[in-house]
């Protein structure tokens, strides 16, 4: 028996490294089978400073913090009394300035007159002074007032210039009124949530003061970091799964984005060999559309862990935990 104890005491210590090593590599990798990639992290969104274009005093906050927005929906408005003052002024310039141009087509046509009759008496002085009629001093006369009369009806046509240019000018000043007045009103750019209100009815902001924060849920994402020999078989549009701690169930997802450059692994991510120092970040994405049926539950900062089916596994299936019905409402963060 005193023989036997040895060869039990390191079955136990073999036994013992291998419970170990399935432990590590289990919560290393999910469990998962080879060609199969995993990472933790937590839902990210992007933010979206909504910042008024122009100075201006805030005039009205449409939205509290936390409410659902749609792309178009109204956000905030500025006050536009001086601006509205100005572009009255700026459309009474551009009707006086075409008031000016039709002065000034009217005075081009007289001129034109001034220059036709000029060019008659002209002729009909050079005939006689030819013929001894009349003096050669009355036909250089007339001439003198053809010339003046062809120069005046230049100097109108070029007025006639300068007066469309200055109409130009005043609707491109009423143009200018109008899109400042319409950046006044602050829309929502997509779908998202109030995240913060920056700005409260009344302050004064300089020209991109901040008024709200938006988080843009159209494009909710788990952010991970792969080392280089799983990054390099990680494609854009690989098909994925993301896991919250929250929650029992496997959302699908899909990879949108591989960092083209390696950075050091950041503290908060574990890996399988700790000795793999420069790791590539990778964006996991939620299908838009399964955000919008699940809108009112999808919350951002919860933690959890991403699963990526890596190139040349295409053929093998998703573990059974992975597969399964659709994603109850009442099953996400926020129920």
């Amino acid at each position: 028996m005193k023989y036997l104890r040895p060869v039990i005491a390191g079955i136990v210590v073999l036994a013992a490294i291998a419970t170990i090593g399935w432990y590590f590599w289990d919560r290393q990798t999910g469990g998962l089978p080879e060609g199969f990639a995993t990472g933790n992290g937590r839902l990210e969104a992007d933010q979206i400073d909504i910042a008024t274009k122009i100075p201006g005093r805030v005039a009205e906050i449409r939205v509290s913090e936390g409410a659902l927005v749609q792309a178009g929906d109204v956000l905030a408005v500025m006050d536009t009394r001086e601006l509205e003052a100005q572009l009255a002024r700026g459309k009474a310039d551009a009707a006086s300035a075409a008031s000016q141009v039709e002065e000034v087509r009217a005075l081009i046509e007289q001129r034109r007159a001034e220059v036709k009759m000029a060019q008659g008496d002209f002729g009909r002085a050079s005939t006689l002074a030819d013929r001894g009629v009349n003096s050669q001093v009355l036909a250089d006369q007339q001439k003198t007032r053809l010339a003046t009369a062809e120069a005046a009806l230049h100097a109108a046509t070029a007025r006639l210039n300068t007066a469309e240019r200055g109409v130009e000018a005043a609707n491109a000043l009423v143009s200018q009124y109008e899109t400042q007045i319409a950046d006044a009103t602050l829309t929502a750019p997509v779908l998202g949530r109030v995240l913060y209100r920056l700005a409260q009815p009344g302050e004064v902001l300089g020209g991109g003061g901040k008024v709200i924060t938006l988080l843009d849920l159209s494009q909710v994402y788990m952010e991970m970091f792969l080392p280089a020999d799983q990054s390099m078989r990680t494609g854009l549009g690989a098909e994925a799964r993301i896991r919250i701690d929250s929650i029992p169930y496997a959302i699908p997802a899909y990879v949108s984005f591989v960092s083209p450059k390696a950075q050091f692994t950041p503290k908060q991510v574990e890996t399988a060999d700790e000795r793999e120092k420069l790791m590539f970040r990778v964006k996991v994405r939620l299908p838009e559309e399964l955000v919008k049926a699940y809108i009112e539950q999808v919350k951002t900062g919860v933690r959890g862990v991403a699963y990526i089916r890596l190139a040349g596994a295409e053929d093998l299936p998703w573990p059974t935990e992975f597969v399964g019905e659709p994603i109850p409402a009442d099953a996400l963060p926020g129920n």
